[in-house]
């Protein structure tokens, strides 16, 4: 599989608004397709860039506006731009905004391995590095927030001010002797066996709970479902499927004890992806310094969902 960042999203979201229009494109292969070197920055540029970390992977970054900055850490399967009504906001609001595609997914090249917890801190560390940031805030969503949870105890807080995290899945997924509160090892195994199968179907369906449209009453997008869709797909699919041990199965216990600096825990309290009892409510008496924000009748897609709301804590809480 290619270590070269895949194919444009115009390529992809001009695939996804044939889809909706019925023509059934086949992009499912896109993932893997070879793509063009990445392009030099312009002197002074920051955004669209590529970074190349220890192992050759290639990891692509946005980097908008100046200021105290707030680096994202997006959910599976999608990539930097599921925040950017949170980053077009606080970089309006004076804030200097970056979002990274996790390895394997969005622009980011596709690992056949690496594909795990250890190297997605690491990239972040890299880039933390790289761009030599200070008193940043992390803010990370669904396994995003694992990752920002793992970087913290892989890495500690030198450059990190404050954290967020959003629907995020520590302290532990899957149920276990420790974790009696987790969810069944063959919930992950159908997830696993879907991405196998019919990715594309998939998350198409999984779009449905993830934003909480298969509520009664509830009023789906499905420009949402298609960005979402489109997202998902430009995901490699061994990238992908690795991805799902990492935020099943992983005890992140160990790094929210190690966690030094000021926490702010939001998740709904209606997350059919990632129930708050065993998320949220438990990081939260676990995190030394959390604050636990419950967003009732929330979804686990709340930063699109409920985007003016996360908008506005966030910015409190980094003031604060």
């Amino acid at each position: 599989m290619s270590n070269q960042p895949s194919l444009s999203r115009r390529s992809l979201l001009a695939g996804a608004a044939t889809s909706a229009m019925g023509a059934g494109l086949a992009v499912a292969g896109s993932s893997s397709a070879a793509a063009a070197k990445p392009p030099a920055a312009s002197p002074g540029a920051r955004a669209g860039n590529f970074l190349t970390v220890a192992d050759g992977t290639v990891i692509h970054y946005k980097d908008w506006g100046s200021g105290q900055p707030v680096v994202f850490s997006h959910g599976w399967p999608l990539q930097g731009d599921a925040w950017e009504d949170q980053m077009f906001f606080l970089a309006s609001h004076g804030y200097r905004v970056i979002a990274h595609d996790r390895r394997g997914h969005g622009l980011s090249s596709q690992p056949w391995n690496g594909n795990d917890m250890d190297h997605y801190a690491d990239d972040l560390a890299a880039l933390m590095n790289h761009l030599d940031l200070k008193n940043a805030v992390l803010v990370g969503h669904s396994t995003g927030g694992g990752e920002v949870a793992h970087y913290l105890g892989r890495h500690g807080s030198k450059r990190v001010a404050k954290a967020v995290l959003v629907g995020a899945v520590p302290p532990q997924m899957v149920k276990s002797p420790t974790n009696p509160g987790g969810l069944p090892m063959d919930v992950f195994d159908g997830i696993r066996k879907s991405v196998v199968e019919d990715r594309s179907q998939f998350f198409m369906d999984l779009s449905m709970p993830f934003y909480g449209y298969n509520r009664p009453g509830a009023k789906p997008s499905q420009g949402v479902r298609d960005t979402f869709w489109a997202q998902g797909m430009q995901c490699g699919i061994k990238n992908a499927y690795d991805c799902i041990k990492q935020f099943s199965e992983v005890d992140y216990t160990p790094d929210l004890k190690k966690i030094d600096v000021p926490v702010l825990v939001v998740h709904g309290s209606d997350d059919q992806i990632v129930p708050i009892d065993a998320a949220g409510r438990a990081s939260a008496k676990i995190i030394k310094n959390a604050k636990l924000l419950v967003y009732e009748g929330a979804p686990h897609g709340l930063p699109t969902t409920h985007k003016h709301r996360l908008n506005e804590d966030l910015l409190a809480f980094i003031k604060a």
